[in-house]
């Protein structure tokens, strides 16, 4: 077999090939073999025609295009693996010749990952903002633990911000009912912001039994995005009593004798927590300076997929329906050009963050351990409230397994290179990231692949 590339854009290349057709024998007993297991010829028994008699049954034509059928999807590999070529998807195959007992030639279109000249990391530098662990940042996880440990005690005066409420919602388009917006003793923290827009103010100095109407645009259902006269009702106000931050206080809520060691301890958690958002930061602020220095040419169709997903995303919850979408984005002072200039710039940024990744993992010999995925494994099934069991199944039912294998690898190729970026804070200081991501160097982990992954947790 001998085969060619050639290189149509910086993301997709053709491969030309031609296919002599002793190399095809093996195709074509294969064929012989089913046909005479489904072919009765009189005077043979079952699998034992000859080739001849069931060519003459089924005519040369059939047989031919069913083992060119067959054979082209490993000769397409056999030709891709010759190359170092790294195909993106599926390709377009098409057959370009059949001369019977001489050649077969087909070409397959393929995109490719494009070749990336990856930079010098010593020579990119990025800014961060510094850890500061805040007197303010501490009170607040204190009035976070207060209020978990805080009683609810029904109040005679007008409800204000910081309030529990029991209250009725009804709404109206146009002067009809809206069923779908209506509700009855839905408890609400006012203040909160969690449902619809105007709801907090319209509440703030209803007293009980009291009721109130606003103006608010609906964000679902079928009057997604038209104006809505929304009336609320108050049935009950409650307000949260929150307990004195005493020693007694840090008995009841922690491991701790004292406040003060309560404090020291709330300290140190606010500490751990500004050091990992100074890690994320500076993943970003890494990924961004490579973004700007790399030319990355991108494959149109996969940035056309990432804008149609986004399009799906954004109008699965309005009965997809694009006419709901463009209310809705008028009404928050948008466009739907806005919206397709904005989803394309993002899908366009996202497959190019795929594809730098990617060579940097690739140039690093990146590789992902078992234990790695199963902890990434755990940790999304606790993100989505579900066992990790029952998280595994959905990613391999939904075929996703390989995708989840490929974005641990990136997130492990970019930490693996920040320690060769030169990281300060905003107030001038050196930053060190291997106290952050660790050091790169002493990564021994047993690697596996999407398949090993996948069986291994199969099996578990």
């Amino acid at each position: 077999m001998k085969s060619t590339v050639e290189q149509l854009s910086p993301t997709r290349v053709r491969i030309n090939v031609e296919v002599p057709f002793e190399e095809l024998k093996p195709d074509f007993d294969a064929a012989y073999k089913t046909l005479a297991q489904q072919i009765r010829l009189p005077g043979f028994r079952p699998g034992k025609a000859p080739a001849k008699l069931l060519e003459a049954r089924v005519g040369r034509v059939n047989v031919l295009n069913q083992v060119v059928n067959d054979a082209l999807p490993a000769k397409y590999n056999d030709a891709l693996n010759s190359t170092e070529l790294k195909p993106l998807g599926q390709p377009d195959i098409e057959i370009t010749k059949i001369e019977d007992g001489e050649e077969i030639t087909f070409t397959a279109e393929v995109d490719v990952r494009p070749e990336i000249a990856l930079p010098d990391y010593s020579t990119l530098s990025v800014t961060v903002d510094p850890v500061e662990i805040t007197d303010e940042a501490v009170d607040e996880q204190l009035l976070s633990l207060r209020q978990r440990f805080g009683t609810l005690t029904g109040v005679e005066r007008a409800a204000q911000d910081g309030d529990f409420v029991s209250i009725d919602l009804s709404a109206t388009v146009d002067g009809e009912d809206v069923p779908e917006a209506s509700t009855e003793g839905l408890s609400h923290e006012v203040g909160s912001g969690q449902l619809i827009d105007g709801l907090d103010e319209a509440i703030v100095g209803l007293n009980a039994g009291e009721s109130k109407e606003f103006p608010t645009t609906l964000l679902a259902g079928e009057h997604a995005g038209q104006e809505a006269v929304v009336v609320v009702t108050v049935k009950s106000i409650k307000e949260r009593e929150l307990p004195e931050a005493d020693d007694d206080f840090a008995q009841l809520a922690s491991e701790f004798d004292t406040i003060d060691a309560l404090l020291g301890d709330l300290r140190e958690r606010v500490a751990r927590v500004k050091k990992v958002e100074q890690a994320g930061q500076i993943r970003d602020k890494v990924l961004e300076a490579l973004l700007d220095t790399v030319e990355i040419a991108v494959p149109e169709a996969f940035v056309q997929a990432e804008v149609d997903s986004h399009l799906h995303d954004a109008i699965h919850g309005l009965d997809h329906d694009e006419d709901a979408l463009n209310k809705q984005l008028e009404a928050d002072g948008s466009s739907r050009e806005k919206f397709d200039a904005d989803s394309r710039e993002s899908a366009e940024k996202s497959v190019k963050t795929q594809l730098l990744l990617d060579s940097i993992a690739d140039a690093e010999s990146t590789q992902v351990g078992q234990e790695e995925l199963t902890q990434n494994i755990i940790f999304q099934a606790q993100r989505y409230g579900i066992p990790p069991e029952q998280f595994i199944q959905q990613v391999q039912q939904a075929n996703q397994l390989p995708a989840l294998f490929a974005d641990i690898r990136r997130s492990k190729a970019l930490a693996a290179i920040v320690d060769q970026v030169t990281v300060t804070d905003s107030a001038g200081a050196a930053v060190d990231t291997k106290e952050l991501f660790g050091d790169s160097s002493d990564d021994d982990t047993e690697d596996v692949s999407p398949a090993d992954s996948s069986e291994g947790e199969q099996e578990k």
